[in-house]
């Protein structure tokens, strides 16, 4: 069955991006069967927003074809809060690891550093891409590393399995040819500028508070800096020690607040519909800014919320549910949210509504960080 499952998969992905595997990616993926790296138990989309768990035991069919489905699987969830749970690690979607790997400009004899091991599917690739002694995988989750340990030993390739933070890279094995991450990241990690050769390609999906889309290809330059683009692919899971735990009704709303009271021309659809370029655009320059949708306020038909990192400032726009001329607007806190959204979207209609692989970054070192410049090519 795995046979015929992987050539019906590779088939799958190469539908999805629009031409045939490359021969070393699909000689990669026939030897690496995807349903060694998956749990007996995982969870798929339940159609309303949820997700409903697939035994193997139970259900052999629907796990087998969830297997060798291009599709990504939830494996494990974490409590956040109140019993509440969010899914915390998954198997990527065949076609976007393939994606990933084509843009990794792969060489064998490379070193690589893989950033987020997870199932250690990728991990397994990647030794089968780079040679299994030149592959290091980090992972935060001790519980997921010792997993992936296990399957990549049933698979047969066994790079070197790490338990760490990825934001810190893994100086032991040092520098490396290409790094490639299994998360999301806001800004590139200093250790990984440090970490990766002068023409060396780090590969990781990106993410802002307003916009989780996107992959960053940056090249690292003589003079210690990177500089790369963002293409229109990707929505990982956020970098564990990037995530931001900030609630707007808990640490930002209060009773003895008085907003500034305005409307706009500007449809808050337009900021946070369907339109991606525009979201990300917005995102990259208003830092720190996330939104959310909310139908259960009493003063309007929907609401669109705006927050800040810092949890210091909020907005609110809101549609009457009638007409769409104008929107009244409500901002409180020393950042007018909706005002540097409005300037935001008002830039990027004028440049053209560029599409986000018109984005250029900059990555240098300052301090114990890094700097990112974001320009329009």
């Amino acid at each position: 069955m795995p046979e015929e499952a992987i050539g019906d998969l590779l088939e799958q992905i190469a539908g999805q991006l629009g031409f045939p595997v490359p021969a070393h990616l699909r000689a990669a993926l026939q030897a690496v069967p995807r349903h060694l790296f998956l749990p007996p138990t995982v969870w798929l989309r339940d159609g309303k927003g949820g997700y409903e768990p697939c035994d193997r035991d139970q259900d052999p069919d629907r796990w087998w074809s969830a297997a060798y489905r291009d599709a990504p699987l939830v494996t494990q969830f974490t409590e956040i809060s109140d019993g509440d749970v969010v899914p915390s690690s998954s198997a990527s979607m065949p076609s976007m690891v393939v994606r990933m790997l084509i843009d990794l400009d792969v060489q064998a004899g490379q070193r690589v550093l893989e950033i987020g091991t997870g199932t250690g599917f990728n991990a397994a690739l990647l030794s089968s891409l780079f040679g299994t002694e030149n592959v290091t995988s980090l992972d935060v989750d001790p519980g997921l590393t010792r997993q992936a340990q296990r399957a990549l030993k049933a698979s047969g390739q066994q790079p070197e399995v790490v338990c760490a933070d990825g934001a810190g890279g893994w100086q032991p094995n040092a520098p490396y040819d290409r790094i490639i991450s299994t998360c999301s990241v806001r800004t590139v990690p200093l250790a990984w500028l440090e970490q990766i050769s002068p023409g060396g390609l780090m590969v990781t999906p990106w993410d802002t508070a307003w916009c989780n889309f996107g992959t960053l290809i940056a090249t690292k330059q003589a003079d210690g800096t990177a500089e790369g683009s963002l293409l229109p692919y990707g929505s990982f899971m956020l970098m564990r020690s990037q995530q931001v735990d900030v609630e707007l009704h808990r640490d930002i709303l209060r009773d003895d607040q008085v907003p500034e009271q305005s409307l706009t021309e500007l449809s808050p659809w337009s900021v946070a519909g369907n339109d991606l370029d525009a979201q990300m655009h917005i995102g990259l320059h208003v830092p720190g800014v996330w939104h959310s949708w909310d139908t259960d306020v009493q003063e309007a038909h929907t609401r669109l919320w705006l927050a800040d990192d810092e949890a210091t400032s909020w907005a609110g726009v809101d549609y009457d549910g009638r007409q769409t001329t104008t929107f009244a607007v409500a901002q409180c806190g020393p950042r007018k949210l909706w005002d540097e959204v409005a300037q935001a979207h008002e830039e990027y209609v004028a440049a053209g509504r560029p599409g986000i692989a018109r984005h250029r970054t900059r990555i240098s070192p300052e301090g114990r960080r890094t700097r990112h410049q974001v320009s329009l090519a």
